[in-house]
C-alpha cells in the first residue's frame, strides 16, 4: 500500500526547518476522542527505503513530538531522531539498521503533565495517563497499522520518551506489555508519585511477558533521579526475574535533563532495544 503524505501546518514556527525528507506531519489535528475532547499533531518518520521496498517495519511511538525531528517546533532543542536513524540505516548489526517507522505524538502543552502522569500528585495534580495510553493503543496504533506497512506485533512495537515521557513509557510497559515489547525510559520522573513502584510490583509478570527496558539518566539531573531509577531497576531484577538481556540501566556523569543528552543517548538505546 502506498500512502501519499504532505507536510501540514509547518508555517507556525520560526527559523530554519531541520527535519529530514523522511519526516512528515501525518495530521496536524488528529482527534483524541473518545478519550479526550482535543486534537494532536502526529509526526511520521519513514525509513530511507520505505518507498523502494515492499517490506514491513517495526514502529516506535515517541512522546513530545515537537522535540523529536524539527528545531523550529522544539522549545529546548530536538532529538534529531530522523538524522540518527538515517545514519544507522544498513550500518549497524542491530535490527534497527533495517529500518523503523517512528510515530511522534505532540505533547498537549498545558495538558502535558495531566496526560503523561499515571497517578496524581498531591501538589501538582495529573493522573490521566490511562486515557492517553488508551488513545495510543486503541486509536492511534490501529490507524498507523492500517495505513502503513508495519509489523504490529509486540516484539516490533516500541514506546519511548523522556522525563514525564519516560514515566508514561514505563507505565505503558507495565500496563500494556502485550502491546509494547520494547521500551525506552529516559530520565523518568518517578519522583512524581511513589505509586509507580507499587504499580510495577503489582503488574510486572502478571501477563508472564517482560517488555525489554532501557533506562538512562544523568548525574547532573535532580538529586533523586539516579536513586529513583536504580530503585525501579532493582525492583525488576530482584522481584520480577528481569535478566540483563531484558533490562539495561545507564547513568552518565555528564547527563543533564535536556534534549541534547537524550539525543545523544537515543542511539545506544535503540540499538540495544532492537538487538536480538
Amino acid at each position: 500500500m502506498v500512502v501519499n503524505l504532505t507536510v501540514e501546518n509547518w508555517s507556525d514556527g520560526n527559523g530554519k526547518h531541520t527535519a529530514s525528507q523522511q519526516v512528515f506531519v501525518l495530521d496536524s489535528s488528529f482527534s483524541m476522542l473518545p478519550n479526550f475532547n482535543r486534537t494532536r499533531r502526529i509526526w511520521i518518520y519513514l525509513p530511507l527505503d520505505y518507498y523502494k521496498m515492499s517490506k514491513n517495519y517495526p514502529v516506535i511511538y515517541a512522546h513530545d513530538g515537537q522535540n523529536l525531528f524539527d528545531q523550529v517546533y522544539s522549545y529546548s532543542g530536538e532529538w534529531g531522531i530522523d538524522e540518527t536513524l538515517d545514519q544507522l540505516f544498513n550500518r549497524t548489526s542491530s535490527s534497527i539498521g533495517n529500518g523503523v517507522i517512528v510515530v511522534g505524538i505532540d505533547n498537549g502543552g498545558s495538558e502535558r503533565l495531566n496526560e503523561l502522569t499515571p497517578f496524581p500528585s498531591s501538589t501538582r495534580g495529573g493522573g490521566h495517563a490511562d486515557k492517553y495510553l488508551k488513545f495510543i493503543v486503541h486509536h492511534l496504533k490501529p490507524y498507523i497499522d492500517m495505513r502503513f506497512r508495519t509489523k504490529p506485533e509486540r516484539q516490533n512495537t516500541a514506546i519511548l520518551g523522556s522525563s514525564l515521557g519516560g514515566l508514561v513509557s514505563f507505565y505503558a510497559a507495565a500496563r500494556y506489555p502485550h502491546i509494547f515489547g520494547r521500551v525506552g525510559v529516559f530520565s523518568p520522573s518517578f519522583s512524581f508519585s511513589d505509586e509507580i513502584y507499587t504499580y510495577a510490583e503489582k503488574m510486572f509478570n502478571l501477563f508472564d511477558i517482560n517488555p525489554k527496558l532501557y533506562f538512562v539518566c544523568g548525574a547532573k539531573e535532580s538529586m533523586t533521579m539516579i536513586p529513583d531509577m536504580q530503585r525501579m531497576v532493582r525492583l525488576l531484577v530482584d522481584t520480577k526475574q528481569y535478566t540483563n538481556k531484558e533490562v539495561k540501566s545507564i547513568d552518565k556523569d555528564d547527563g543533564e535533563h535536556s534534549e541534547w543528552f537524550w539525543r545523544r543517548e537515543f542511539v545506544d538505546a535503540v540499538k540495544w532495544l532492537f538487538d536480538d
